[in-house]
């Protein structure tokens, strides 16, 4: 964003002509480095610089991806669904990465301070639903969102939710994790005064189908309020809870 904004102070200050900002401008939009074409205009009109998704990706794709976009300061850069071994070529790579382990998600680049209007609440209903919520988490701190945790707090247990309403009536939006019968985000649609983005996790016995029914449990949700993202989809709530957070 700094990039184009000085672009165009140069244009006010008439150090650049028009037509020169123009071509500046034009040849901004996409680089293609053969194995992808990154997306270099994704920050100006989404506010995030484009993600590295990194399931299917190589490490040495995922290294040169990154690396363009260093040499364009179009950090700091995410990428999701990232194994560590696959984490630890990368570093090689790129030494300055920092790879989170529980939510398969790395990191090049400073992480922005928190600068939502409000804090993300991110919910499971049980401990083996963390790795999609560390997914949420991480990346609603890199889009600049203060995040608070919460985990094991499912409806299995309902006094250890209820200890948390204080948190559940503070936040500007809840992203709700649950697996199973994915009971969870209807319970706190019922409590929270802000939105609640589900997350369907593929946590459960042959019967959930894999978060299938979670899923469909959270579609059918008596509540108001209540959103559902994909399964296991942490990175898409996250994204979806920081545009909220950040209007």
């Amino acid at each position: 964003m700094d990039s184009y904004r000085s672009i165009l102070e140069a244009v006010r200050e008439g150090k650049t002509t028009v037509e020169e900002a123009l071509m500046q401008l034009q040849r901004e939009p996409f680089a293609d480095i053969g194995l992808a074409k990154i997306d270099f205009h994704r920050r100006l009109r989404k506010g995030a610089q484009e993600v590295i998704y990194g399931a299917g990706k190589t490490a040495e794709q995922i290294s040169a991806i990154l690396q363009a976009m260093k040499v364009r300061q179009a950090l700091p850069v995410l990428v999701t669904r990232l194994d560590r071994d696959k984490a630890a070529e990368v570093k090689q790579a790129v030494p300055e990465f920092c790879y989170h382990q529980e939510g398969k998600v790395g990191i090049l680049g400073e992480v922005p301070a928190p600068d939502g209007k409000g804090k993300i609440l991110v919910l499971t209903a049980g401990t083996s639903d963390i790795p999609v919520a560390e997914e949420a988490a991480l990346t609603a701190e890199f889009l600049g969102n203060e995040v608070v945790r919460c985990y094991d707090a499912g409806v299995a247990g309902l006094h250890r939710l209820l200890a948390h309403v204080d948190e559940i009536m503070e936040a500007r939006v809840i992203i709700a994790i649950a697996g199973m019968e994915g009971a969870l985000p209807s319970v706190v649609g019922g409590l929270a005064p802000c939105p609640v983005l589900a997350v369907p996790t593929s946590v459960g016995y042959g019967a959930s189908f894999g978060g299938v029914s979670a899923l469909l449990s959270m579609l059918n949700s008596c509540a108001s309020g209540v959103s559902v993202v994909n399964i296991d989809n942490g990175f898409g709530a996250a994204f979806q809870a920081s545009m909220i957070n950040h209007m």
